[in-house]
C-alpha cells in the first residue's frame, strides 16, 4: 500500500498556494512527480510523490476544493509546505485541470464525485 500523506489545509498568500502537510512530514529527497489521480471513493485528487524511491500520495480532500478552484482561476503557484520547508508542485494546475475537465459528465468516476467536482468547480 502507497503511503498517503493527507493535506491539513491550504491558504493562498502572495500569489501562492500553500498546501499544509503534517510538520514532521520532512520534504528533503522529496520528488514531485507531476502526476494526479483521483480518488472518488474518497472525493480526493492525488498529487504523486516519491520519497527515497517510493511513491507517496498527497491527498487532496474535498474540504480543501474551493481554495483549490481560487488558486486555479488566478493561476496560483503551489506548494506543499510543512512550517519548514516548502516543495513546489509542477504541473500541478495542469494535471488538476485535465482530471476535472475529464469528470465532468463521466459517469465512470461515480455519480457522487462527479455532482462534487461539478458543483465546485
Amino acid at each position: 500500500m502507497k503511503k498517503k500523506v493527507h493535506i491539513r489545509s491550504a491558504k493562498i498568500e502572495d500569489n501562492t498556494l500553500f498546501l499544509n502537510v503534517e510538520d514532521n512530514f520532512h520534504l528533503t529527497n522529496v520528488i514531485a512527480k507531476e502526476q494526479m489521480l483521483v480518488d472518488s471513493d474518497h472525493f480526493s485528487f492525488i498529487y504523486l510523490i516519491e520519497v527515497n524511491d517510493e511513491f507517496t500520495y498527497i491527498v487532496l480532500p474535498e474540504e480543501i476544493w474551493p481554495t483549490l478552484k481560487v488558486a486555479l482561476e488566478n493561476s496560483h503557484t503551489p506548494v506543499l509546505y510543512n512550517q519548514k520547508e516548502t516543495l513546489p508542485l509542477p504541473m500541478f494546475k495542469e494535471e488538476l485541470e485535465y482530471l476535472i475537465d475529464n469528470i465532468r459528465g463521466n459517469s465512470n468516476y461515480g455519480e457522487a464525485m462527479v455532482e462534487k467536482v461539478e458543483s465546485t468547480f
